[in-house]
């Protein structure tokens, strides 16, 4: 029925937790995904382990408190207390029933006394599964095996209450439906129909969160089909419905929304790269305009560039990815300004501007690609091949990461005569846009131009 669990060395502390527990009269149980992919026999990458017991968090804090490595209790007044043992990390936490007041943002717990009752709250059948670590038995009161075996998603409850408990689970039903391939049962569509407004009550935090594991699945894109089409992503995100562009019967073009998810699941499961991908379009509904030559997206990479800053404040990310994403989205299509070839000064400029982010955009670039054209596909990634060897052969005779002026400010202000003023600000500028355009020169050939260029200022003024 189950392999047993002693047959995985990473549960060898789980075992020593049940006889620990069992030693205090007091029953531990393995729960959540840990029990989920046991069963499907991929015990071996669980490194975070999930319990349940009775017990309430002061007896369980007493009970690890000499056998854990370090304890942590954050969540104390939820009923959790972690521990770590040998590198893994277990979170044990009291029987509870957790619900969402309507008009609240914060789950409300109330510690309960029966495991049955504790499973029902979890959010679906397949997460909703016990192993009694004393017996090894399976505890499946809601048939989570079977749903598992037969690739569909439920909730143990009606759905309605189980949504209502906790609005966030309409949202991870997206990454279990992606991560394991899964179907949604019927009632449970029918629920986030009438109950996706409730998503407003949950913090944008959590739902950002909830999205980042989503888009890290190995291929989201049955979960982000799944927001669409549930009008859940319009809680947070409405722009992406707004993507699935009406097609003009003349003017054809690719719908916009399906390739934008097509480019998410070929790029690789990062965070930053997947945000990228997933807003690198999102400027074209409000750039399309079709003229007699075709469909054409002016200046969408600007446009969207602002819309994903302005959606990723909202979601409260970190002003770092905010940059970083926002820079992607600004730059993707940049690489196609170079395809009649690349000079010098156009390979310093595109690496510069990327900065850090090199890899990214040029991932992204690749991956933006999702022709059925062979010979079109072909072309770009040759293209692209010959861009990152270009970036080779300059990296091995400059070094790109300390592009900068070959004066410093004091150099500018001793050869113009000049003191500190925002005309030193104006000469590094142009510096820094010679170094761009023509490499390394020397001190001698970069003074004069300096000095031309301040002669050439001071006749204009």
């Amino acid at each position: 029925m189950l392999k047993h669990i002693s047959d995985y060395p990473n549960f060898k502390t789980a075992n020593e937790l049940g006889r620990l527990f069992k030693s205090s009269g007091i029953p531990l149980y393995l729960v959540g995904g840990s029990v989920r992919d046991l069963i499907n026999g991929k015990g071996e990458f669980i490194s975070d382990l999930d319990f349940t017991t009775p017990a309430k968090p002061e007896a369980i804090e007493n009970i690890v408190s000499k056998w854990a490595d370090a304890i942590w209790d954050q969540g104390k007044k939820y009923g959790t207390i972690g521990c770590k043992k040998n590198e893994v990390s277990h979170e044990i936490t009291t029987f509870r029933a957790e619900r969402y007041d309507p008009e609240s943002r914060k789950p409300e717990v109330t510690f309960g006394d029966s495991l049955i009752e504790d499973l029902s709250r979890r959010d679906f059948t397949i997460n909703a599964m016990a192993v009694d670590l004393v017996s090894d038995e399976l505890i499946d009161p809601y048939g989570g095996k079977l749903d598992l075996k037969n690739k569909i998603l439920k909730t143990p409850l009606d759905s309605k209450i189980s949504f209502s408990d906790d609005p966030l689970r309409m949202m991870r039903a997206a990454r279990f439906i992606a991560k394991l391939d899964l179907t949604p049962d019927e009632t449970l569509i029918l629920a986030i129909g009438d109950l996706k407004d409730r998503l407003k009550v949950v913090s944008k935090e959590r739902i950002r969160d909830e999205l980042n594991r989503l888009l890290v699945v190995d291929n989201p894109e049955k979960g982000l089909w799944f927001l669409v089409n549930t009008g859940l992503s319009d809680m947070f995100l409405p722009e992406l419905k707004s993507m699935q562009l009406e097609q003009d019967p003349i003017h054809k073009h690719k719908d916009v929304l399906a390739h934008t998810i097509a480019v998410v699941a070929k790029t690789k499961p990062e965070k930053i790269i997947r945000l990228a991908a997933l807003f690198h379009d999102i400027g074209k509904p409000k750039t399309r305009v079709i003229d007699a030559t075709g469909v054409k997206f002016y200046f969408h990479d600007v446009v969207g560039a602002k819309i994903t800053k302005r959606r990723m404040r909202d979601l409260r990310y970190p002003t770092e990815d905010i940059a970083k994403v926002t820079k992607l989205v600004e730059l993707h299509l940049r690489f196609h300004t170079y395809k009649m070839g690349w000079t010098d000064r156009a390979v310093r400029r595109y690496v510069n501007d990327a900065g850090d982010l090199l890899d990214y955009l040029n991932e992204l670039t690749r991956c933006d690609c999702t022709t059925r054209n062979e010979k079109k596909a072909k072309e770009l990634s040759d293209r692209m091949d010959e861009l990152v060897v270009r970036i080779a052969d300059l990296k091995s005779k400059e070094d790109f990461e300390k592009i900068r002026p070959e004066l410093d400010g004091n150099q500018v202000m001793e050869i113009l005569g000049v003191g500190p003023s925002k005309y030193v600000g104006y000469a590094l500028e142009f510096l820094l846009e010679l170094r761009l355009d023509e490499g390394i020169l020397g001190y001698e050939k970069v003074r004069q131009k300096l000095i031309d260029w301040w002669q050439t200022l001071e006749k204009s003024d």
